[in-house]
């Protein structure tokens, strides 16, 4: 089934395994033009992984990653670094190096990519740096910088190339509730100034219902519910209710199972 016109991203049955065990099962979800999709779930998940397909980290077992149309992981590898220059990525602890400072960051990824001047290079980072009010800390080191302020470098370095589409990890993570509400405001920002698509993975409930168009909400693996702010609150799915109410999974033990898995022989290489 070919996927809307004004899709930026289109997931069919994927499927992915480490070693035997199955992470993602069968997953489909498309991502539109200019939305914020948030992609929700408790530890272990999925999210994670699913993450790493969509900035073409990992291959998967079966089924499909869409980006602008194109099966990243069929594409070559300079086609797929071809593709990147589209994305943005806010990693969840910044990364930004250490040996660099703020500016030097942010200018990093168009010296790399680009065969623009260097005086052109200052006044394109300077300006994504006004945008995330960081204008007058470029020559700080990101040691220098609290925890909300890495965040909003982070994301400078990541749209000064002018991405199409924009991967936010864990923006609210750590920071205070201050600090957490004007990131959500800065991400609400960009999408209209720039009209940017952007994927926030988090497990921030305040932060998703804020900035989200919609809401992908994952379990073991399994997509439980893809819809609005809305829908996601109504649904009477238990396991989507014990998240968005922040109550402990009850999980039956199987005795026998329980026994057969302590008692269990492993075994033992050969060399």
């Amino acid at each position: 089934m070919s996927a809307p016109q004004n899709t930026i991203i289109d997931i069919q049955s994927l499927v992915t395994h480490y070693g035997t065990r199955e992470i993602l099962h069968s997953i489909n979800l498309q991502v539109r033009h200019g939305e914020i999709m948030v992609i929700m779930g408790g530890s272990g998940s999925g999210k994670s992984t699913l993450f790493r397909h969509l900035l073409g980290l990992r291959a998967p077992t079966s089924g499909t990653v869409h980006l602008f149309g194109q099966d990243i992981n069929l594409l070559k590898p300079e086609d797929l670094q071809q593709l990147r220059r589209n994305m943005g990525v806010a990693f969840q602890g910044g990364a930004l190096l250490s040996s660099l400072s703020v500016g030097e960051n942010v200018r990093l990824p168009l010296r790399e990519h680009t065969q623009l001047d260097d005086n052109t290079i200052k006044i394109m980072s300077r300006l994504k740096l006004e945008v995330v009010n960081l204008a007058s800390f470029e020559d700080l080191m990101p040691a220098e910088l609290s925890g909300g302020m890495l965040k909003r470098a982070a994301l400078a370095r990541a749209i000064v190339m002018d991405p199409k589409l924009l991967f936010f990890d864990e923006p609210s993570a750590g920071l205070d509730p201050v600090a957490a509400v004007e990131l959500d405001e800065l991400i609400l920002r960009l999408r209209e100034a720039m009209g940017i698509t952007i994927v926030v993975v988090t497990h921030e409930l305040e932060s998703a219902f804020k900035i989200a168009d919609r809401i992908t909400v994952l379990d073991q693996g399994n997509i439980l519910i893809t819809g609005t702010v809305a829908e996601v609150k109504n649904s009477d799915n238990p396991r989507i209710q014990s998240l968005l109410h922040r109550k402990p999974r009850i999980e039956t033990l199987d005795a026998e199972a329980y026994l057969n898995r302590l008692t269990r022989t492993q075994s033992v290489p050969t060399s």
